[in-house]
């Protein structure tokens, strides 16, 4: 280890202070700048978390689709975390990548949150741990390095980029930083990206409290820091607090000159700019740049241990809410001859939410594919679609839909991209034929930087009429239909943010088209200038989606009730898709979209035997719930999420997720309500402040403190099994008598049902006081437990006082109260079994550096 320290050092030293200023942005939009002449590769990137989407974000290179962060957290299972990182890891390696981008660790604060998917959970011990587990996994091999995400308290997508929100420090260390604190110093995360967001006045990106005294001093780390692309929002400030890297690149902040001149004014110093070079040369070290080798092109790698991995982790974090009468599940036996009406999203595959972590499968398994392979041979399915999935119109595909076939400038298959510079020159710079759809991400291409970007197709519909259409754009846009104006947007996108993602809200309007005639349709996008996000400057995209009129007014919701009369069973399947769930935006509402709840009360209406199967990231309202008979929270399961979904209603998997985060029964109940995602100054100015005036008390916290019972439709860890468990014998023990500085919880779990299962056993501690300004209790240890029938196990638990401890904003410690403590044991925050009383004698201070 010393030689290799020496061989950066000297790398480090041969370094001029212009190449040291040039390592300090990245090179493109994945890279970091290299150095041949002295040793130093560039390294590239990937997006995750939940699999690696490689260079290209539209329709890239195929990867494996991993479920997302909260049906893992579900899984209460820190083992399969740790597999999934492994197999990210080796999912990085064949796409080229030394970095994957995640975890994502920001608790989910409020249900509206539009990223809550794709981080773990409302509750910071939970979330901390699963994160520990998976970036053990991702980094145990070498090679590869997890980026933790996003430092900090990116809770809300509104106006994510200049937010500025206002936290106690109690709230801030408890709750949000918490996550990072632990699987800082458990797992030593190589690198970590910083958030867009404003904490107290200060962007992150230049936060000293944040990234100087409290990640690189009171934790003592010793990684590299990233920005979130495009979150560099100063020069010296940003190398000041330790920001190592702008991203992406070529520099937009950090140019040679925008350094040089501060180094000139003394706002920033040379040995400043060699620490932030020298923290990138150690990332590079870590993940084996410097070695020599560079990994391979990018490839699809379809292994199946992937495959059964995702299959199994999906079906574990999936979650049985309600069971009334033991209807699931649904063996052969007990559905041989009937009719099965599978209605809603039944055909869909909702695998994955929107932006970030949303990859290029290697394919995706409806539920209506999964059931039809596990029990097609013994029941008889048939399918309503009752509602429409997306939120905006889908694009036309090159692939032969039910509205008709597209034919590029070639007669082949698809549109035809072409690319102008800039100015009056009527040539194509580039022409690419076979291009997917109507839809061209502003991320999709270098290529397409500053220039004019015009899609070009033959669509010859299957119906004629009048049918719906609608566009959005990120620069100026015009869709042409037969060399006719239908649509023009003449300025930047309202909502850069919903369009870097293709999920602007999009105005419909019709147009008649006549069946089996060929309409050359054309969609010319300008490269957009003052966007107001450095990310998007110059980058064309827009998206043309299109409905044929008979789809777009078809009774959906009267042929799926129909269909159920005339079935014995009818499964709802509801959910989101990435439009409705996305990086960039917030959900529009609490209610599921397009008449979802409506549906599910007409089929439940129809059919006394109605189970509802809910595919989202988040709690949603269920307005319906008492009068169906079953509910499975499916989350985003990944590419298998298919036969995941199967496994649990037919009983090849016996449920056994919790559920990671409170499902309120109205979004009013919600702690943050009120105060999310924040307001703008009454006169319109300045940017978006948002206080998170709950403090500490989020998700369970809040709930546990109302008077109200009927607040929640299903507590935080709430879980339901094909099988019973029992859960008694609780003890709590000082361990080597510490006085308060570690406790052993021991307790017993038994299997008294007829079937093999799981349950998830949960410790929380709070005080017997119950003083109003803490919670009443809180999350301390868990652990799940496999059991075969009859079959009991001893869990044992270790609590650490300061795990029991709360931020003491004017001690500026943690501290553990001397006083009599609560030790609660059960299967959710209000399924609590038993408890135990532990006096602690004396008051335990904790400092912020302590390194227990």
């Amino acid at each position: 280890m010393a030689a290799q320290a020496v061989d950066t050092d000297a790398i480090l030293r041969s370094l001029t202070l212009d190449e040291k200023i040039s390592l300090l942005a990245g090179a493109n939009f994945w890279e970091t700048v290299g150095i041949p002449s002295k040793g130093v590769p560039s390294i590239k990137t990937t997006d995750g978390p939940n699999g690696c989407r490689g260079a290209d974000i539209d329709g890239g290179t195929k990867a494996a689709c991993f479920p997302a962060a909260s049906n893992v957290a579900a899984t209460f299972d820190p083992d399969l975390a740790r597999r999934i990182g492994a197999a990210l890891a080796q999912e990085a390696r064949t796409k080229g990548a030394r970095v994957l981008l995640g975890p994502t660790v920001c608790c989910h604060r409020h249900p509206l949150g539009g990223r809550n998917f794709e981080s773990f959970s409302e509750d910071p011990l939970l979330t901390g741990t699963l994160a520990t587990a998976l970036i053990k996994g991702l980094q145990e091999d070498g090679g590869v390095a997890a980026c933790i995400k996003h430092f900090v308290a990116n809770e809300q997508e509104t106006a994510r980029m200049s937010v500025d929100e206002t936290i106690g420090e109690r709230a801030l260390r408890e709750i949000y930083l918490r996550p990072f604190e632990m699987a800082v110093r458990e797992a030593a995360p190589w690198s970590l990206m910083t958030a867009y967001n404003l904490v107290n006045g200060v962007h992150c990106d230049s936060h000293d409290w944040l990234l100087r005294d409290v990640l690189r001093g009171e934790w003592g780390w010793d990684g590299a820091v990233i920005s979130d692309w495009g979150g560099t929002n100063s020069v010296a400030g940003s190398i000041n607090a330790g920001l190592d890297l702008e991203m992406p690149g070529p520099a937009g902040v950090r140019t040679l000159q925008t350094v040089r001149a501060a180094l000139e004014a003394g706002e920033v110093t040379e040995e400043t700019i060699t620490e932030r070079a020298a923290a990138l040369l150690k990332l590079i070290h870590r993940v084996g740049g410097l070695e020599g080798t560079s990994p391979a092109g990018e490839k699809a790698v379809d292994r199946p241990e992937h495959r059964a991995l995702i299959r199994e982790v999906g079906a574990r974090g999936m979650v049985l809410l309600k069971n009334e009468g033991d209807l699931l599940p649904l063996t052969k036996e007990k559905v041989k001859g009937k009719k099965i009406a599978l209605i809603g999203l039944a055909k869909d595959a909702l695998a994955h939410g929107g932006g970030s972590a949303s990859v290029n499968a290697h394919y995706k398994v409806s539920p209506w594919d999964g059931l039809h392979a596990a029990l097609g041979d013994s029941a008889e399915f048939v399918y309503a679609k009752g509602a429409h999935r997306q939120r905006l119109l889908p694009p036309l595909s090159k692939d032969s839909t039910a509205a008709g076939s597209v034919t590029g400038l070639d007669g082949q298959p698809g549109f035809t991209r072409l690319l102008y510079e800039a100015g009056a020159n009527p040539e194509p710079s580039s022409t690419l034929h076979g291009y997917p759809s109507s839809a061209y991400s502003p991320l999709g291409s270098q290529e397409s930087l500053n220039r004019v970007v015009e899609l070009v197709g033959d669509f010859t519909p299957t119906e004629s009429g009048a049918h719906y259409m609608a566009c959005s754009g990120i620069g100026a846009t015009t869709v042409f239909v037969d060399d006719t104006i239908v649509f023009r947007q003449t300025r930047n996108s309202a909502d850069p943010m919903g369009a870097l993602f293709m999920a602007a809200s999009e105005d419909l309007f019709r147009h008649d088209f006549a069946a089996g005639r060929a309409h050359r349709i054309r969609v010319r996008t300008e490269p957009p200038t003052d966007v107001g996000m450095r990310i998007l400057e110059g980058r064309s995209g827009a998206r043309l989606g299109f409905r044929l009129a008979s789809e777009h007014d078809a009774d959906l919701r009267g042929e799926a009730e129909r269909v159920a009369r005339e079935a014995d069973l009818a499964i709802v399947f509801t959910g989101h898709d990435p439009q409705w769930e996305s990086e960039g935006r917030d959900q529009d509402s609490f209610a599921l979209p397009n008449g979802q709840n409506e549906l599910v009360a007409a089929v439940a209406r129809a059919n006394p035997h109605t189970v509802v199967v809910n595919a989202t990231g988040v709690a949603v309202a269920m307005p319906w719930l008492a009068d169906v008979r079953a509910v499975v929270q499916a989350w985003f399961a990944g590419q298998e999420c298919g036969n995941a979904v199967t496994d649990v209603l037919t009983g090849a998997v016996n449920p056994e997720g919790h559920l990671p985060v409170s499902f309120p029964r109205r979004i009013e109940d919600a702690p943050a309500h009120g105060n999310f995602p924040g307001e703008y100054d009454v006169d319109g100015g300045g940017p978006l402040r948002v206080t998170y005036a709950e403090g500490v008390f989020v998700g369970y916290r809040h709930y546990d403190r109302l008077s109200r019972e009927d607040v929640v439709n299903f507590a935080f860890g709430h879980g339901l099994s094909y099988t019973s468990f029992q859960l008694g014998g609780l003890r709590v023990e000082p361990s080597g008598g510490t006085g308060g500085d570690e406790f052993v919880v021991t307790a017993q779990v038994t299997n008294t049902g007829a079937l093999p299962g799981g349950v998830a056993v949960q410790v929380y501690v709070g005080s017997a006081a119950k003083p109003l300004e803490h919670p009443v209790k809180t999350l301390v240890a868990y652990q799940k437990a496999r059991l075969q029938p009859g079959e009991a196990q001893s869990v044992r638990l270790v609590v650490k006082g300061r795990d029991m401890a709360h931020f003491d904003e004017k001690a500026r410690a943690w501290v553990l109260e001397a006083g009599t403590y609560h030790f609660s044991v059960g299967f959710s925050s209000v399924d609590i079994k038993e408890k135990a009383a532990v006096t602690i004698e004396q008051q335990r201070v904790y400092p912020l550096k302590w390194r227990g």
